[in-house]
């Protein structure tokens, strides 16, 4: 079963399930094929065959979750990804918009041997360059930050932390906004009305707007 796509399937299952509002919940099959660009039936045939295969666990017409053997095999192909990502940022000084595809392709190449003597070079990171967790070699992975920049208190200093929307688009409005994780900003306002506005000013000095949506992809934490 160890192949390139029963890892996509068996990461994006993994990631899918820690955004349920209930942890014990089935990812639906139509969210599943979404994440992973298929449709709906050839997503049903695979996840059958993890099932058959002990990874995970199927409800027809109700969804799928990964057993712990599939969650620590999801785990590692995560971990593989982030720590790729960050090498590439880190070490190879690429751009953190264009290191996802790379990572992609590395993260079935690479074997957890190397891997671990990569994030022994780089130190032991805890999260990737876009403030993502990544899990231990155990398969442990911290909980991201709950509050974002759409939803934390008003004049209060905040540390960004992660940036939910990684694609190339939204990390390069991010770069240029000066929001990059470990930034600390104050929300100053939120006009909901008209211009759906999220006005911020940046530790330092600067002040920049952006709008609600961008906001929610900002997670963040409280300063002291």
């Amino acid at each position: 079963m160890a192949s390139q796509t029963v890892e996509n399937y068996l990461k994006a299952l993994y990631q899918a399930e820690r955004v349920l509002a209930d942890p014990a919940a089935l990812v639906p099959m139509g969210r599943l094929a979404s994440a992973l660009g298929v449709v709906p039936g050839t997503a049903t045939t695979m996840v059958k065959a993890l099932a058959e295969a002990g990874l995970a666990r199927y409800e027809p017409y109700v969804g799928v979750r990964l057993t712990p053997a599939g969650e620590k095999l999801a785990a590692r192909v995560l971990r593989r990804h982030r720590v790729v990502e960050q090498f590439l940022v880190q070490v190879m000084g690429m751009r953190w918009d264009e290191v996802h595809d790379e990572a992609e392709r590395l993260e079935h190449a690479v074997s957890d041997r190397l891997v671990e003597r990569i994030d022994e070079m780089l130190g032991h990171p805890a999260v990737d360059p876009h403030g993502d967790p990544i899990p231990d070699p155990e398969g442990t992975m911290a909980a991201p930050p709950g509050d974002t920049l759409l939803s934390c208190a008003l004049r209060t200093p905040v540390r960004i932390l992660r940036v939910v929307d990684q694609s190339a688009a939204f990390l390069q409005l991010v770069d240029a906004r000066g929001l990059k994780p470990g930034t600390v900003v104050e929300v100053d306002a939120r006009d909901a009305e008209p211009a759906d506005a999220v006005r911020l000013t940046i530790a330092g000095g600067g002040r920049v707007t952006i709008d609600g949506r961008a906001a929610s992809r900002l997670q963040v934490e409280r300063v002291g």
